[in-house]
């Protein structure tokens, strides 16, 4: 019975035929990837011209107009971002408070994400400080304190809120920030053990410190006269004296002495 004969494979017969067939498929395939390469590459060079370019101008910038200039042409750059910051330091220091804002929120509507954006809401509070809106920028410092508890924008948030607390006489409530700035932002050291305390005072600890001294310390109840101390039981309260007994007259020496009866 004849068998059938064995099949041979060749890999570079396959691989010509494999080319042959899908030549076309291919080349496009190579000329995509190429383009896209040289597009990107293309995009790189042209992202970092411009970012070097918005740089020297923004190292170059010293007048509102200029910074706006860099705004204006560099958008989405870092140097566009930073130029926002400059600009309202321009305003601010103009006396140009709701201008500077106006400018901060820009700032902070276009870089969510930004590393200084704690850093534009501090400063949009203290114009609003500055403009005596201080109920504004009270609810700002809290929300900076309270949002970015791990930036140094926090405890400078904090140590501000202190002023415009004791200005509205919320003293208790300056004295708790005060508190909260000594517990948490030292610098690391020992930990407390039996009243020790080895942690390095830090600005804001000593700033919170020098407020806490400037404080009156809380009131204490007064206590009305003759009342006893707080917080003793009536039965180991200290006895009241008895009453002195009555004087007793002086005998007469004209009296006459009364007789036994007989």
């Amino acid at each position: 019975m004849p068998t059938a004969p064995p099949t041979t494979t060749d890999a570079s017969v396959e691989a010509q035929v494999f080319w042959l067939r899908f030549q076309k498929e291919i080349a496009a395939a190579l000329i995509v990837i190429i383009v896209a390469l040289i597009g990107f590459a293309g995009y790189r060079l042209y992202a970092n011209r411009r970012e070097a370019k918005a740089a020297e101008l923004l190292g170059a910038a010293r007048t509102p107009q200029e910074y706006q200039d860099v705004i204006a042409h560099y958008s989405g750059t870092p140097a566009g971002a930073t130029a926002y910051l400059l600009l309202a330091e321009k305003q601010r220091n103009e006396k140009k408070f709701a201008e500077a804002n106006t400018t901060l929120q820009a700032f902070v509507d276009k870089n969510p994400e930004h590393e200084f954006l704690p850093t534009a809401q501090l400063m949009m509070a203290a114009n609003l400080e500055a403009m005596g809106k201080t109920d504004e920028a009270l609810a700002t410092y809290q929300q900076v304190a309270a949002k970015y508890p791990n930036n140094f924008s926090a405890p400078l948030a904090m140590i501000s809120e202190v002023p415009l607390l004791k200005a509205k006489n919320r003293i208790e409530e300056a004295r708790r920030v005060c508190e909260d700035i000594l517990t948490k932002y030292r610098m690391p050291g020992q930990p407390v053990e039996a009243g020790h305390d080895d942690r390095m005072e830090t600005v804001w600890a000593a700033e919170a410190m020098r407020h806490l001294r400037s404080m009156k310390p809380p009131e204490q109840p007064a206590i009305p006269p003759g009342a006893g101390a707080p917080g003793i039981p009536p039965m180991i309260a200290a006895p009241k004296a008895a009453p002195a007994a009555p004087p007793v007259p002086p005998v007469s020496g004209g009296a006459p002495t009364p007789q036994k009866p007989k």
